[in-house]
């Protein structure tokens, strides 16, 4: 995850909406661009049902494919720690995330605390693993919204959005109310339940997965014990590209489609020659990706070599090689 700076303080439930000068601006600067198909879900009533399967989901939960069916309304953490109260990290406005995402004014980020994968190499351990964090209502999650967009960014960001994806949509109806209208990003670790993703098919414009790991044996043990990670991250990657296709940019700026993110790790412990060969043959060429060469040991990754040191420029090289002779073409950092 790129850092990303604060915007100001939480709790801020005296935050409304922009103006409507400053609506009609981000309208006409995205003129050849469709509108969000949340607007349209959320004035047919689907967007209302959606949440409400959403919350369904979430106490007893099953959000996730660990289905620890934690009662979280009760206040009771699954995993992920998270119960009944949600944090959110940081929020603001992110210039460190890929050019089509960035473009020139920036991507709304909001960083929300805990994570269902618990990678132990995380380098935000203490925002997954630790939870550091303002607890935050789905109210003060929309004005944190609508103060993103009144900073004229591409769109806005949910970083880690697995755990809270009920809350995330709730605030999102309040903030459609205040006049949100910027394309929704769904930036993941990519172990998804497939019923969950398919229930947000219209509501996220953008989706940014990682794909850890090819081997769920290997996943497992860098991560608190996932079940079959390899296997949920293709399946529900599959869909977010059924739902959205391959990125489509206009004047440089993403407004929909999937980008895909792959960590590169010492002794090519992700897989990277079958992750590349997957991409190309499940979803298509024409995938955009980044193969990130940004690993270093962070958190309890001593414990667990090779992870106990960084790539080297040799493994990443190889790891673009591997990626052009599967034919992908699309490449970002």
């Amino acid at each position: 995850m790129a850092g990303v700076a604060v915007l100001g303080s939480f709790g801020c439930s005296g935050i409304v909406g922009q103006s409507d000068n400053n609506q009609r601006g981000a309208r006409n600067q995205r003129k050849n661009v469709p509108e969000p198909k949340y607007l349209e879900l959320e004035r047919s009533g689907e967007l209302a049902k959606r949440e409400k399967a959403l919350w369904d989901l979430y106490s007893p939960c099953y959000l996730c494919p660990r289905l620890c069916g934690a009662k979280r309304a009760e206040g009771i953490g699954g995993v992920c720690t998270a119960a009944s109260s949600f944090r959110v990290a940081s929020y603001g406005v992110d210039f460190a995330t890929e050019r089509p995402i960035r473009g020139t004014r920036g991507s709304g980020g909001i960083f929300l605390s805990n994570c269902n994968l618990l990678c132990i190499f995380c380098q935000n351990w203490q925002i997954a693993h630790r939870g550091d964090g303002n607890v935050t209502t789905p109210d003060q999650l929309a004005n944190m919204i609508m103060s993103i967009q009144r900073r004229n960014p591409h769109n806005v960001s949910f970083i880690s959005p697995t755990h809270l994806v009920p809350q995330i949509v709730s605030a999102l109806r309040i903030a459609i109310g205040r006049g949100f209208n910027l394309p929704l990003l769904f930036d993941t670790s990519g172990h998804e339940s497939l019923e969950v993703i398919k229930l947000l098919d219209g509501i996220v414009d953008i989706y940014q997965p990682d794909f850890k790991f090819m081997d769920s044996k290997i996943a497992a043990r860098f991560t608190q014990g996932a079940p079959n990670y390899a296997e949920h991250a293709a399946a529900a990657i599959k869909e977010m590209h059924r739902q959205v296709g391959v990125l489509q940019i206009e004047n440089g700026i993403a407004y929909q489609g999937i980008l895909m993110r792959h960590l590169v790790l010492p002794e090519n412990l992700s897989g990277t020659d079958k992750f590349v060969r997957w991409v190309a043959d499940e979803l298509s060429p024409d995938t955009h990706i980044n193969i990130s060469g940004q690993f270093f040991p962070a958190f309890r990754s001593s414990e667990y070599p090779p992870l106990n040191r960084r790539i080297t420029r040799t493994e990443h090289n190889q790891a673009m090689q591997w990626a052009r002779e599967a034919g992908l073409h699309n490449f970002h950092s």
